[in-house]
């Protein structure tokens, strides 16, 4: 099955990256306190305007399964999750598999707070004015 397949190597690092946003940056906004993960359906003093859908991310690894799940909301143009609930399966083996799920929201846009805009869209901007710059 080996060469089916493939090595797990090679899968492993392909799941770690998820449509141009990885694990790594994930983990480094997450930690920075720009990206809101909370257990609530609401975040005190933010008004809620679109609601992105259902993220959600399984694994072995508790802090890849996590960061995965917080990846995949910042690549749709999250600012936060809600709602965030987590599973672990525990299997005679002694193997832990973990579940990790929320819903991934943008807030209301405030001029005033730069922090406020979208990852997707300040990571556009920066792209462009970088072209702007280098023409």
């Amino acid at each position: 099955m080996f060469f089916l397949l493939g090595s797990d190597k090679k899968n492993r690092q392909r799941e770690k990256k998820n449509n141009g946003l990885n694990i790594e940056e994930a983990r480094d906004v997450f930690l920075s306190g720009k990206f809101p993960v909370v257990t609530t359906d609401q975040i005190e003093g933010r008004h809620i305007v679109k609601v992105l859908g259902l993220v959600c991310c399984r694994g072995f690894d508790s802090d890849e399964t996590f960061f995965g799940m917080a990846s995949r909301a910042m690549s749709k143009g999250a600012q936060a999750i809600i709602g965030y609930n987590e599973n672990v399966a525990f299997h005679p083996d002694g193997s832990k598999y973990f579940s990790c799920y929320g819903t991934a929201v943008m807030f209301d846009y405030d001029p005033a707070d730069p922090e406020a805009l979208p990852m997707m869209l300040a990571r556009a901007k920066n792209a462009q004015r970088s072209l702007d710059v280098s023409l």
